[in-house]
């Protein structure tokens, strides 16, 4: 990427409808009301032949106390003094407005460039607002329409000399290009894991209710203020991905909003930043669920790890705010017990303790993830399991429902990530539920696969008797041996 491009504005000009143009998908939230995003989305554009990365902001607001809209415009200034060019969005239709001209004074002083782009600038009631927009002393405005598309050229010859300069610059200032050294790997060695990289780091994803720690968690790891916190329930709305180096592990981390109770859920945007956080499940190949240590195991949490191991993740569970915990040997007693008797379907997974306030407990949550990832790639040869196949079936062998003798003869792992296994056996539908967990808890003790998914499936075999279906001769057809006697 040859530069950065932070989207800043008041609420609901449409810096989230230009985003998603500019990305190419619909990565960030969108609604009529204002102040939807609050936290920094980042994503990878493309604009012709610009390849550059762009930055979704909150809506600039007034406030500089600690109110979450004054924590909010922090951040937003924040990305501002990241961003290598800033594009000041105005509504055209609504024209400059007092605070447009606040934060036009902002920009001139923190800012190297700032492009100025009046959006919603379709039709002749857009006219007058972005005459007026010349008045802001930010040079001549693009005349915009995130909705539509329209002046995307008009951005683009603004960018292009810009982004020849960064190049340029980037140039000079690199002596050795960093590249991602790739080891070959023999992909057939059943201890193959394939490790992250930059190119292709360790999906993460951080889920639970809301207000149980989630964002302050992400920002304890990366070791800044990136994502918005506070006392307030339900900040985090869209599901924020962040690339990081966490001790020596390329990952993207992906914060997510609180999941709530389905039927508490009525309001149209919640509706939509769940969805997005489930999204989020199903890009992920770690799930971390983050609990509350107050308020452990109820029943939304239940089901959001029970959607993260349905959707064949390796899971993770976190119990955060531990530090303000007086009983702490009691309590992980309770924790463990809870989780083998609400989560058999995780049994084995880690139960970690943190803090994400003190940082406490995280070197122990990287190596659980790290183990977790280990686990979820493991694959195990076919001799392997033949051989334990065996040694399960004479310990414990299948019934036999409705006098039907059920045969197991051989196993083979079909894939990994998570580690599924193929029986081939007679009557795969006559194979009780219970016989299958038995197999199953059998994999994940004997083959050290705690925690993780697995998936096991049944398949018949064809019977190898040539002559079967086939009508019996009649007796004056039957082959006469030499002494004269029928067979």
């Amino acid at each position: 990427m040859s530069f950065t491009l932070a989207i800043v504005g008041r609420p609901n000009v449409g810096k989230s409808t230009l985003f998603n143009r500019l990305v190419g998908k619909r990565l960030a939230l969108v609604d009529d009301q204002p102040g939807v995003t609050r936290d920094l989305r980042e994503g990878a554009a493309r604009l012709a032949d610009l390849k550059f990365t762009v930055i979704d902001t909150a809506g600039l607001e007034e406030a500089t106390d600690e109110s979450l809209q004054g924590r909010m415009r922090k951040l937003t200034e924040k990305a501002v003094d990241m961003a290598d060019i800033c594009l000041f969005m105005i509504d055209a239709r609504a024209g400059v407005t007092p605070t447009d001209q606040v934060f036009a004074e902002i920009l001139r002083k923190r800012a190297d460039h700032v492009i100025l782009a009046a959006n919603k600038g379709e039709g002749a009631a857009a006219d007058a607002g972005v005459i007026e927009a010349y008045s802001l002393g930010l040079g001549e405005p693009i005349r915009l329409s995130a909705e539509h598309g329209e002046g995307l050229n008009d951005l683009y010859s603004q960018l292009q000399p810009l982004a020849d300069a960064f190049e340029e610059r980037a140039e000079a200032a690199s002596d050795t290009p960093e590249t991602d050294v790739t080891v070959d790997e023999d992909e057939d060695d059943p201890d193959y894991v394939p490790m992250p990289t930059n190119a292709k780091p360790l999906q993460v994803a951080v889920v639970g209710r809301p207000n149980a720690g989630k964002s302050t968690l992400i920002n304890q790891i990366l070791g800044e203020e990136r994502l918005l916190t506070g006392p307030e329930a339900g900040i985090t709305r869209d599901a924020i991905s962040l690339r990081m180096n966490w001790n020596g592990t390329p990952m993207r981390i992906f914060d997510t909003a609180g999941m709530r109770k389905k039927a508490k859920v009525q309001e149209k945007l919640e509706k939509l930043s769940v969805g997005d956080g489930l999204r989020a499940v199903k890009f992920a190949e770690v799930v971390v669920v983050l609990l509350d240590a107050a308020i452990p195991f109820e029943q939304q949490d239940l089901r959001i790890a029970d959607l993260a191991e349905r959707e064949g993740r390796a899971v993770i569970v976190a119990v955060n705010k531990w530090d303000i915990e007086d009983e702490k040997q009691s309590k992980l007693k309770d924790l463990k017990e809870s989780f083998e008797r609400l989560l058999p379907q995780l049994r084995g997974a880690p139960l970690i303790t943190v803090s994400a306030k003190t940082g406490r407990g995280l070197d122990r949550l990287h190596d659980a993830i790290m183990r977790a990832y280990d686990v979820w790639n493991r694959r195990v040869t076919t001799a392997q399991l033949n051989r334990w196949l065996t040694g399960m079936v004479e310990a414990h062998p299948p019934p036999a429902p409705q006098g039907k003798r059920i045969k197991l003869r051989y196993m083979t792992q079909a894939k990994t990530r998570p580690p599924g296994f193929v029986v081939m056996c007679s009557h795969p539908d006559k194979v009780p539920e219970s016989y299958s967990r038995y197999l199953v808890n059998g994999l994940r003790l004997d083959f050290d696969m705690p925690g993780t998914p697995i998936r096991l499936y049944m398949r018949g075999q064809n019977d190898a008797n040539p002559y079967k279906g086939r009508k019996k001769a009649p007796p004056s057809k039957l082959r006469k041996h030499t002494d004269g006697r029928r067979k």
